[in-house]
């Protein structure tokens, strides 16, 4: 059985809490991605921000500029462990509007998987059984 694990992207930008929330938009933006898992300093996962949470700053005043991510994120956020199954996670996000969801051991942050991540591996598993995508 596939595994969380055996797909997740191990290399995770994360933040604390306490991150100046434009801060966070700006990693946001400078690595395209659309969330970003929040962190205690042992990685403990604390929460999710994503960009539908940070739309809310369109609105934003000059008050807005001492928040930070805590005042935005998600939490609890909704992870899986690494020894998951992948169709468990796939159905989740099929039936979500999240695009990702981190992935833990232990509590702690150890990957990521994005919509983009399973649908790699699709290509990826159908380009070695000799099949085309489109015919």
């Amino acid at each position: 059985m596939l595994k969380a694990k055996h797909i997740m992207t191990k290399n995770v930008i994360s933040v604390k809490k306490d991150t100046p929330v434009y801060q966070c938009l700006e990693l946001m933006a400078k690595h395209t991605v659309s969330g970003i898992p929040v962190v205690e300093d042992d990685m403990s996962l604390v929460g999710f921000i994503s960009e539908k949470d940070m739309l809310h700053l369109f609105y934003a005043d000059k008050d807005q500029e001492e928040k930070t991510v805590k005042d935005f994120m998600t939490q609890p956020s909704i992870y899986f462990d690494e020894n998951e199954s992948l169709l468990d996670i796939c159905n989740l996000l099929a039936k979500n509007i999240f695009r990702k969801v981190p992935i833990a051991s232990n509590g702690k942050l150890v990957g990521i998987i994005s919509r983009g991540d399973i649908i790699a591996h699709i290509v990826k598993v159908r380009k070695s059984v000799g099949q085309e995508l489109c015919p």
